[in-house]
């Protein structure tokens, strides 16, 4: 089983440094301004890391939603980070997690909140972001909603939650910064040398997730060559991860086998 990278060695990246500003407002905010924050980006920015930084570094609870079990699933899973056993139907398990986060003060975290906004004007699994607010509004303890870059415009369907966003607040593209911290996790003992961080960086499209597994691949080839210090020369051309699907092969064209003649 591959072991995770300690996530105080990710502390350096940007965009956990963006969550922490979003996060460190929240916390210090005026006496009555909303203390909902919302940060977004696209796949692969590096969101859930840096939501995983924020919650070790405040104590918050992280809770990944999920596109199944609407309200009394979530609230389960909020109950149980605060340290509760769920119990009951969903108006039990707000009110214990309204009790459990009051005295617990934990700021909370909800990563892929996309999840909880429905597609139509009807939202089958009971309003579950409107709960959320409740819940918010109930404690006054900070919310962050993360998810992907589309989801403040899904938000303005929910006006009463949209307009208690205090700040939003958008991951960015990777930077080479970004590239020599990961270097350090996913490349350890091999230097690499400042062209070919910048090819990794261009190739992986702003996308943490693929400098990361580019960083991977530069090591395994580092450790098959016995090399300490890679630059763009000694990678040879070969092509780096960009994400994108690979192109469909053409379909080989079958040739009937000829008749033999009398």
């Amino acid at each position: 089983m591959t072991q995770a990278p300690p996530i105080n060695n990710i502390a350096p990246l940007a965009n956990v440094a963006r969550l922490m500003t979003l996060a460190t407002r929240l916390q210090n905010r005026a006496f009555g301004l909303p203390g909902i924050g919302c940060f977004y980006g696209p796949a692969g920015f590096g969101k859930t890391n840096a939501g995983i930084f924020a919650t070790n570094a405040l104590r918050a609870v992280h809770v990944t939603a999920l596109p199944v079990g609407g309200n009394k699933t979530l609230f389960g899973m909020i109950v149980t980070e605060l340290g509760g056993r769920p119990r009951g139907g969903i108006a039990d398990l707000f009110l214990q997690a309204v009790d459990l986060q009051r005295q617990s003060d934990r700021p909370l975290i909800i990563d892929e909140a996309d999840q909880l906004i429905p597609k139509g004007s009807k939202d089958p699994q009971g309003r579950v972001i409107d709960m959320l607010r409740h819940l918010h509004d109930t404690t006054e303890v900070p919310l962050i909603l993360m998810g992907e870059e589309l989801l403040p415009q899904k938000l303005k369907a929910w006006e009463r939650v949209h307009s208690r966003i205090l700040s939003w607040e958008a991951a960015e593209a990777a930077t080479l910064d970004d590239v020599k911290h990961l270097a350090a996790i996913y490349a350890p003992g091999v230097v690499i040398e400042a062209d070919l961080r910048a090819a990794v960086l261009s190739a992986s499209g702003g996308s943490l997730r693929n400098v990361s597994t580019n960083l991977a691949g530069i090591f395994e080839f580092a450790a098959s060559k016995g090399l300490k210090k890679m630059a763009l020369g000694d990678w040879g051309g070969k092509a780096l991860h960009t994400g994108d699907a690979p192109i469909a092969r053409a379909q080989l064209s079958v040739v009937a086998p000829r008749r033999r003649t009398a």
